[in-house]
């Protein structure tokens, strides 16, 4: 069976590392998929218990976990979600090579293709560097196709993917005349399931902070995918691709709000990056472009849901730098677009799905 046809009948699906939240949202995804059979689901915590004992938002779903070795997890299934920590997936580079399966990994531990970016960002030495860039990196807006052709897929990280699903249409065009200056906010979900000083609720419910300023490890990952775009579109008097980002810890539990800082040309009017935007999200039915008028994008309307909203303000001619200068916005959760939905939404494009199959829910309101 080639890499891109149909799968007949329910895809078989295993999850490794089902007790965190990425591994909450793909079984509350998957569970009622209507393709896929969710038929194993390992940890190495609360082995034996219901999973509905643990993620108590489910039904009854007829599994339990199982302290399963990953090499026999990947047996006799033909989807296999990576939802383990940074750096413990990296481990796995010998059974990941072996399986047939295909495999879509939700940590960062190949999303880079440098090694030494991966070291620098990740702190430690990438134990399976050979294995570097024969993932896919999984954003269908930009990589459909490789996606679909692909049996390895490395799914984005949340700022990753509110961050360059904003500023790609204008790389697309080719406008960039300095660096991206990015400031985003993110809920506490993304910090993980285990409470840690900065993400304890009595503190974190009352306060606003900056972390990881400058060195978040997002940043290599965001700069490759439109430096990717940018050798995809060459265009002449565009700035190499350099990211400033400044990450946000917010009081919310779901949800990353992104402000990207650009200059674009003074030619550049509200027109031109309508029709930017349109060019690239024509094909995109999980990505909302809302434009540049009243109606922003905010966390509150896409919450519980895989829609990445996106908006913009444009500014005057300014007259010391001869350009413009653009804001764009972007929301989306950061499990679901951001993490689990947008590793669904790869598996359906390499089962010849539509992307929306089993995670099209609209957004939870307020």
């Amino acid at each position: 069976m080639s890499t891109s046809e149909t799968v007949r009948g329910p895809a078989r699906v295993a999850i490794i590392g089902g007790t965190g939240y990425g591994g909450a949202e793909l079984i509350r995804l998957l569970h009622r998929h209507p393709a896929v059979a969710l038929t194993r689901v390992t940890s190495i915590d609360h082995v034996g218990e219901p999973l509905e004992a643990v993620h108590r938002n489910l039904g009854r779903t007829g599994l339990r976990f199982e302290d399963t070795a990953p090499a026999d997890a990947m047996r006799d299934v033909d989807v296999v979600f990576l939802a383990l920590p940074h750096k413990v997936t990296a481990s796995l580079g010998p059974q990941l090579a072996a399986t047939t399966a295909k495999i879509i990994d939700l940590s960062g531990d190949f999303r880079l293709r440098d090694a030494a970016a991966y070291r620098s960002f990740y702190g430690q030495v990438h134990p399976h560097p050979e294995m570097l860039g024969s993932f896919v990196y999984g954003l269908p807006e930009l990589h459909r196709e490789a996606i679909a052709a692909s049996t390895r897929v490395a799914s984005p990280g949340c700022f990753a993917t509110s961050i360059a699903l904003g500023v790609l249409p204008m790389v697309r065009a080719g406008w960039l005349r300095g660096p991206i200056r990015t400031v985003a906010a993110t809920g506490s979900s993304g910090s993980g399931a285990y409470a840690s000083e900065g993400t304890h609720h009595p503190v974190r419910v009352n306060n606003l902070k900056t972390y990881k300023v400058l060195d978040h490890q997002h940043t290599p990952e965001i700069e490759q995918t439109l430096r990717d775009a940018a050798a995809r579109w060459p265009a002449e008097g565009s700035a190499p691709v350099q990211l400033l980002f400044v990450p946000v810890s917010a009081p919310l539990s779901r949800g990353i709000l992104a402000n990207s800082f650009l200059d674009v040309p003074a030619s550049v009017d509200a027109d031109a990056v309508a029709a930017a935007f349109a060019a690239m999200y024509e094909r995109a039915p999980l990505v909302r472009v809302l434009g540049g008028g009243k109606v922003q994008a905010e966390v509150v309307a896409v919450k519980g849901s895989m829609w990445a909203d996106v908006s913009w303000t444009l500014g005057p001619v300014d007259a010391r730098t001869g350009t413009r200068h653009l804001v764009v916005t972007s929301a989306l959760d950061n499990l679901v677009k951001g993490g689990a939905g947008q590793a669904v939404q790869s598996m359906n494009v390499m089962l010849g799905l539509p992307d929306g199959t089993g995670i099209d829910a609209v957004p939870l309101w307020p």
